[in-house]
């Protein structure tokens, strides 16, 4: 280990549990301010999201999205690109799903609907990456900009279709129809006995969302491409004169990106509202860059830092509803403490850290 480098343990655990204990010590100051027990607040936000069945179920629903547009983000990470765009490609995503349904719900089962919704999904998450993609590695232009406008983009497209085009007939609602059986994901208490999720509407895109996890992990540190992918993250300059393409990093990566943002729809539209209508997607996309950054860009942080803003989803819904004073915005509030600490204030303990355990080292192995 060299000077400045942590033990693997330190950077990818103990450093995300500092952050959130910081998070967390805070959010308690701010409770404490208006006049709430802070001990209490974390008994009723714990009991909210994991002391019972169907508490359970929205707490994994929740995690459900955040861990693909988690994956999104980290994806794009290791290229050194910064996706910002998970939401408007998730929002897009939520159309292939809804064409895959509505053309063949009366027609065949849910399993057989699926794969056309996933690959639809993918498809359009990946497709509306492609344009920010390719202004990045031809023209320049700033992944972060780019992304950032086509979320608006996206907005006023759906907007535009759930309208005037896609619109149930006859409703004044903007949203399709609701799905046949034939396009609804079963629920997941179906598949495992003995378990009550409630009316909680977590679903199979949960062991979707694992499975994604599992082949972000493949492609990343077990191929070519993955390799190419964070050798230009770490230093392009280098990976160019090495011979790997920048042009097909970028755009790789991005459509990788975006599909990955894209197949959160498939948890929302197919698994819960089994209809396309405005706003499903609600923040998910920029919760994803919190998760990617406690997560350390790994699937299998990603993966516990989304169960961590399940809990923060559900368990804040329950603390507002237990204690009116502890009001929607004050989660919030919580919620961004987490994001600032995870994100912003990532490497405030890290010098320190590093001091440390430079300090802790025997002279020989300072040397080595």
């Amino acid at each position: 280990m060299s000077a400045g480098q942590l033990p693997r343990w330190v950077d990818f655990g103990l450093i995300p549990v500092l952050n959130l204990i910081a998070a967390f010590l805070v959010s308690g100051l701010v409770v404490l301010l208006i006049g709430e027990n802070p001990l209490e607040a974390v008994r009723i936000l714990l009991w909210g999201s994991l002391g019972f069945g169907e508490g359970i179920g929205f707490t994994l629903f929740y995690a459900t999205n955040f861990i693909f547009t988690g994956l999104a983000v980290a994806v794009a990470f290791h290229a050194g690109l910064f996706n910002i765009g998970g939401e408007g490609q998730a929002y897009i995503g939520g159309l292939g799903v809804a064409w895959a349904c509505l053309a063949l719900d009366h027609y065949v089962p849910w399993w057989v609907t699926m794969p056309f919704a996933l690959a639809g999904a993918a498809i359009m998450g990946a497709a509306w990456a492609f344009i920010p993609a390719w202004l990045q590695a031809k023209r320049g232009s700033h992944v972060v900009i780019t992304t950032i406008m086509f979320n608006f983009i996206a907005a006023a497209l759906m907007n535009y279709l759930l309208v005037n085009v896609m619109v149930k007939p006859g409703s004044m609602q903007p949203e399709t129809r609701t799905f046949e059986a034939g396009g609804q994901l079963p629920f997941l208490k179906e598949f495992v006995p003995g378990i009550d999720f409630g009316t909680a509407p977590v679903n199979l895109a949960l062991i979707i969302a694992l499975l994604a996890s599992v082949a972000v992990w493949l492609i990343i540190w077990r191929t070519r491409l993955g390799y190419q992918i964070r050798a230009f993250g770490a230093n392009a300059t280098a990976a160019v004169y090495a011979g790997i393409s920048p042009v097909r990093v970028i755009v790789i990566t991005m459509l990788l990106s975006g599909g990955l943002a894209g197949m959160m729809a498939i948890n929302e539209i197919m698994g819960s509202q089994h209809r396309l209508l405005l706003e499903f997607v609600t923040g998910y996309g920029f919760v994803g860059i919190a998760v990617a950054l406690m997560g350390r860009a790994h699937p299998v942080g990603i993966v516990l830092a989304a169960i961590l803003f399940g809990m923060l989803y559900q368990g804040g819904a329950e603390l507002s509803f237990e204690k009116p004073a502890i009001t929607r915005d004050m989660i919030i509030v919580i919620q961004g403490l987490v994001i600032l600490f995870a994100g912003a204030l990532e490497h405030m303990f890290r010098p320190a850290l590093v001091q440390f355990f430079s300090f802790s080292r025997s002279p020989a192995e300072q040397a080595g």
